[in-house]
């Protein structure tokens, strides 16, 4: 039996649902498993789509460059099997360039895509924690033995925002934390990892949010790499980055 809230769920995959929509859809998919995976499903294969579609073509200024590196002109036939050599040499190294490029840039979306299916898989899960609890003192320790590291939370009291619980979570074979916080009708995840040279490459640019339909806050201290991803606003993730910062500070 199919559901009458799937017409809707393209919409909100694509963001294109706001205010009392938006919130509605985000409440069925925690209490509906067949809106939910039907959701993670349409996720994965726009995640799918957007990477194959990302196939490198020759740019203006690219097509320029080759075109005055292969003009005729007069000079000697010696001269012209030397020049035609460099020319496709040229061409070789002006295509390597745009595509090694483009290749990092595709990685990185890829693997920040990834985190964003968590995000939503976990909005849609039935039970979106492991520890519950609106008390740091008792998320943190949680954590104690589960992980390789360990992490400071910040005393959200005078802010708006209300700590919900944590989970174990993996990316790129590696167990993190994913914290999820509320913000009025808005969840965010903070997902922490201890730090590595191809995490520390992962910056989260206005491009990619607007891909991702969600903003994005990302840094590494302390050893640790921090990524905030939310449909909230760019004020409120930017606020709990900063509350998360001082607190790993202290």
């Amino acid at each position: 039996m199919t559901c009458d809230w799937v017409p809707k769920l393209d919409l909100y995959m694509d963001g294109e649902l706001s205010g009392g929509e938006l919130t509605e859809v985000e409440t069925h998919l925690r209490s509906c498993p067949t809106c939910a995976a039907e959701a993670l499903s349409r996720l994965q294969l726009k995640r799918m789509t957007q990477a194959a579609g990302h196939r490198f073509s020759p740019s203006p200024e690219f097509r320029q460059k080759i075109a005055q590196s292969v003009t005729v002109v007069r000079r000697p036939r010696w001269a012209w099997r030397w020049a035609a050599a460099l020319a496709a040499a040229a061409a070789v190294v002006l295509m390597l360039v745009p595509a090694s490029v483009w290749l990092q840039r595709s990685r990185s979306e890829q693997a920040l895509a990834e985190l964003a299916d968590l995000h939503v898989s976990t909005l849609a899960s039935a039970n979106p924690v492991d520890v519950l609890s609106s008390d740091r003192h008792t998320v943190k320790p949680w954590f104690q033995g589960k992980l390789p590291f360990t992490f400071n939370l910040p005393e959200l009291q005078t802010s708006p925002f209300r700590l919900i619980g944590g989970r174990l979570t993996y990316f790129q074979q590696s167990p993190g934390a994913q914290l999820l916080f509320e913000v009025g009708k808005h969840q965010i995840s903070v997902f922490i990892f201890q730090n590595r040279a191809e995490l520390s490459r992962l910056n989260s640019g206005s491009s990619l949010n607007r891909q991702l339909a969600f903003n994005t806050e990302t840094w590494t201290k302390g050893g640790l790499w921090y990524f905030v991803l939310s449909d909230a606003s760019a004020l409120d993730v930017r606020a709990l980055s900063e509350l998360l910062k001082s607190a790993d500070g202290s």
